[in-house]
């Protein structure tokens, strides 16, 4: 398989993940809601959002194997599991792997449930709530298409959902409870705040890259090729302008 082939899988197993994340979340939401009643059995949600938790470790773990293979960036496997490790944008980059770690120990919490206790596995999982802001930072922080439109909209889709959600089972509470939803709704509109300002100013800006924590060789080498790519491309536009002349 080529390089271009890893490449694509990445991109696009990585998205999907991201997807799939978002939806193990909202579903994991709407169980703990109870919506639904008799005509969606709490079984077929928990079973639902099951799947789609093992769907999303099936990804991210071809999304992981690709960037290994693709011997562009100096990717270990252990970077994947063990977070902030990796030569390559380790803050982003162990991002991804602190919410691989996340997602891992919530489906294994959850086969071992009965062993637990429902105490300690309600505890653990409301760590389901943190991986969703770090995957969406890691996909802004370390991928590819984070300036593309068709990538902004997704993320922003998905966040959406996701808020709409969490805003919901925060307010679902006893009038006791209500301090606590204020809190909440007004933490999650900060961070929403805090990401989007992160990524005006990071991301999105020029000059990420280096900043990102890209080794310098592989900027430099984008920089060459670019500057090599736009001098045949002058080269050619100037050829052709002066076949055009001659013609005339």
């Amino acid at each position: 398989m080529t390089a271009h082939a890893y490449w694509y899988l990445t991109r696009g197993t990585g998205v999907v993940a991201l997807l799939f994340v978002t939806a193990a979340v909202v579903i994991g939401i709407i169980a703990s809601l109870r919506v639904g009643g008799r005509r969606s059995p709490r079984f077929v949600v928990a079973g639902l959002h099951r799947n789609i938790s093992l769907l999303t470790v099936a990804f991210i773990v071809v999304h992981v194997v690709t960037t290994v293979l693709d011997a562009y960036a100096p990717i270990k496997l252990v970077d994947a599991v063990v977070p902030f490790i990796s030569s390559y944008r380790p803050v982003w980059l162990g991002l991804g792997a602190l919410a691989f770690d996340i997602i891992l120990a919530l489906i294994i919490t959850s086969l071992v449930r009965v062993r637990l206790g429902l105490k300690t596995w309600r505890f653990i999982h409301w760590f389901a709530y943190a991986c969703f802001p770090i995957a969406v930072v890691h996909a802004l922080g370390t991928g590819s298409d984070a300036r593309q439109h068709w990538m902004l909209n997704l993320v922003i889709g998905c966040t959406g959902v996701v808020v709409i959600a969490a805003l919901a089972r925060l307010w679902q509470v006893r009038h006791e409870r209500l301090p606590w939803a204020i809190a909440g709704t007004a933490a999650v509109v900060v961070l929403v705040l805090a990401t989007a300002a992160w990524a005006r100013g990071g991301p999105l800006a020029p000059g990420w890259a280096k900043r990102a924590g890209t080794p310098t060789t592989l900027v430099q080498t984008v920089h060459t090729t670019r500057a090599t790519v736009t001098s045949i491309s002058t080269a050619t536009t100037s050829q052709a302008a002066l076949s055009t002349r001659s013609e005339r």
